[in-house]
């Protein structure tokens, strides 16, 4: 029996950074965050043949390292003997500042806990414990077994569902690929890093929760331009924490401040444009669908052949079956 499951990354609106002691990725600050509907992991496990994990993300084999807290705690959790087989597909750039762990995770958190149900006939998990179980591999992952827009409070070992997709129809994120490749330093070596060595942490996780509350309303009231303003705050205090840590971190290239400048010449001109990054090159901009095409052409212009993939509040992630036989599945279209 195969199991395949596809889900979409969680984007941070207000920042997750840092981790508290004392847990497996018990996330320090509070996010509040959109399913990325249009940019899909697709993952397809099966059992292993031996007592080994084995995990494939876009053709290359993964250190089993990374993976083996989350395998350790699915079989804890779900009472299961299975070692598990596991192929990942991105229809997005992986590693490089999309959150494909967040999608990555959840689709394994997924697929893993249905293969247990059908295989040792164990009772259908709770929504509650697959976020559980994907946030052991990664925190934001916890919130990718949801759709729509979705909250992980700063502590909390879950997700929680804040508004569904349908609350928001018009809003759009553009993200805009500036490199392709995965970037040098991971998000959770970052956090660390960040947490042991900058003056800064501190102040980000004091300030970060008031940012969350004000975004909830905005998000509430549909008010981009507040909910925008207050998502580049959000990501300017966490790259400056992360500025200053020793040695710095710095994760933009020339073509990621050539965009965020773009966003604030279009904001002068009258176009919704609110950047916001996360621990990688990428810009995402969040505008309205009756902006999108003056935003897609004014990042364009700022930084030629540029590459660009429009996502809109998506939907939770999809659990099926597999025949054995059938060709790897194909991710879904993006809406139109």
């Amino acid at each position: 029996m195969r199991v395949c499951a596809r889900a979409s990354p969680s984007l941070a609106l207000m920042k997750y950074w840092g981790k508290r002691e004392g847990g497996i990725n018990l996330p320090a600050t509070p996010s509040l965050a959109l399913t990325l509907g249009g940019l899909e992991t697709t993952t397809l496990v099966e059992p292993a043949q031996g007592d080994s994990d084995i995990v494939v993300v876009d053709g290359i084999e993964r250190d089993s390292a990374r993976y083996a807290p989350f395998f350790a705690e699915v079989r804890k959790r779900l009472r299961s003997r299975l070692h598990f087989q596991a192929e990942s597909r991105n229809s997005f750039p992986g590693g490089s500042g999309f959150a494909s762990s967040s999608s990555g995770f959840a689709a394994l958190a997924l697929a893993t806990a249905r293969l247990v149900q059908e295989l040792e006939e164990r009772a259908e998990p709770s929504l509650d414990l697959l976020s559980e179980l994907a946030r052991v591999g990664s925190a934001s992952a916890a919130r990718a077994v949801l759709g729509g827009f979705t909250q992980l409070p700063a502590g909390s070992p879950r997700a929680e569902a804040f508004l569904p997709a349908e609350h928001w129809p018009e809003f759009r994120v553009v993200a805009a690929i500036v490199a392709r490749g995965e970037k040098p330093l991971s998000s959770r070596a970052a956090m660390e890093a960040t947490r042991e060595t900058s003056p800064y942490y501190n102040e980000w996780i004091i300030d970060a929760p008031r940012l969350v509350t004000k975004a909830k309303d905005a998000l509430e009231s549909r008010d981009l331009p507040r909910l925008g303003a207050l998502a580049r705050l959000s990501y300017s205090r966490m790259h400056a924490s992360a500025l200053a840590a020793d040695p710095p971190l710095l994760y933009w290239l020339p073509e990621s401040v050539a965009l965020i400048r773009a966003c604030a010449s279009l904001r002068a001109a009258g176009i919704g444009a609110w950047e916001t990054m996360d621990a990688g090159p990428q810009v995402k901009v969040l505008c309205l669908a009756g902006d999108l095409e003056a935003v897609l052409a004014g990042l364009s212009a700022a930084v030629g052949k540029l590459e660009c993939l429009v996502a809109r509040p998506g939907p939770a992630p999809e659990v099926f079956i597999h025949e054995e036989g059938l060709a790897f599945p194909s991710h879904r279209l993006p809406p139109a």
